[in-house]
């Protein structure tokens, strides 16, 4: 019984952690510009099919890895910079419109660039299982945990200590007044854009050897970190990574208790009641007009 209570919690643990990197990217353009990024998915999907492309073109892995970060970074940089400045100021359904179809676009592109199959990533350091407590938990699994803590600590450090963190608070608090005072609030767009599609692109390629890539994975992991992002509390960057934490344990936990068949309906099951019982989240995120 306790065997299986672990091998659920680390699958839990596991896919939680990569909810956590999409809610992450969700906040981080939320609390720049207040918009929602429902491309963010996408960028996932593209760190992941990236990172197969080129680790077979014949890339050194940790180099193909790299370069699977920057591109979707740059697409973020071109999304921010194409789309949503253009409209600024633009109606909420507006931005949301332009996000879809951003995201149908990076999916149509991939699917006729590289292909509609499913490909296959391998493990960073083997696939040999670690036994604890009658559980297994994979090698793979320790990555996407250990990568993620780091991105957190990484991140409170970013905007604890460093100016440029600090001018993106300052930007998210109050945009004209860090105009005001000096703050070029465009590159701040530029920079959230940059970090919100590089963590995506982080957490495919972190699960990609787990659960396979294909142009299609971005859709239900996106639309799951923005559950994460709304259940931690929208605007919350710790609320963020617990959030993404708790919907996936609930998730795997509903899977192997109650049914498999189920999996996917738990997290929309979870923001609803939020919405209808705690409609800022467990750690309330900014009130806003756009939603």
């Amino acid at each position: 019984m306790l065997a299986q209570f672990l091998q659920f919690l680390f699958s839990g643990l596991t896919v939680g952690a990569t909810y956590a990197l999409a809610a992450l990217g969700f906040t981080l353009i939320y609390n720049a510009s207040h918009v929602i990024n429902f491309a963010q998915g996408e960028f996932i999907m593209l760190g992941a099919m990236l990172a197969v492309f080129f680790a077979h073109s014949g890339l050194p892995l940790a180099l193909a890895l790299v370069f699977a970060i920057l591109v979707p970074a740059l697409v973020g940089v071109a999304l921010e910079k194409l789309a949503i400045e253009p409209v600024k100021g633009a109606e909420t359904v507006t931005l949301i419109i332009i996000t879809i179809g951003a995201s149908l676009v990076i999916r149509g592109l991939v699917q006729v660039t590289l292909g509609k199959g499913t490909v296959s990533l391998p493990a960073f350091s083997g696939d040999a299982p670690i036994e604890i407590l009658g559980a297994t938990l994979l090698p793979q699994s320790l990555w996407v945990l250990g990568v993620t803590l780091i991105v957190v600590i990484a991140l409170w450090y970013f905007f604890t200590r460093t100016l440029g963190g600090k001018a993106m608070l300052a930007t998210s608090f109050n945009r004209v007044a860090a105009e005001m005072v000096g703050i070029n609030t465009n590159w701040v767009l530029f920079m959230s854009f940059a970090m919100s599609a590089g963590l995506g692109a982080l957490g495919g390629i972190l699960v990609a050897p787990i659960t396979m890539a294909s142009y299609d994975m971005g859709i239900m992991l996106g639309l799951k970190g923005f559950v994460a992002a709304v259940v931690g509390g929208l605007g919350n960057g710790l609320g963020a990574v617990l959030g993404g934490l708790i919907v996936g344990i609930l998730e795997a936990m509903g899977a192997g208790y109650v049914s498999s068949a189920y999996k996917d309906a738990i997290p929309f099951v979870l923001i609803l009641l939020m919405l209808f019982f705690m409609p800022r989240g467990l750690f309330g995120g900014k009130s806003t007009d756009r939603v």
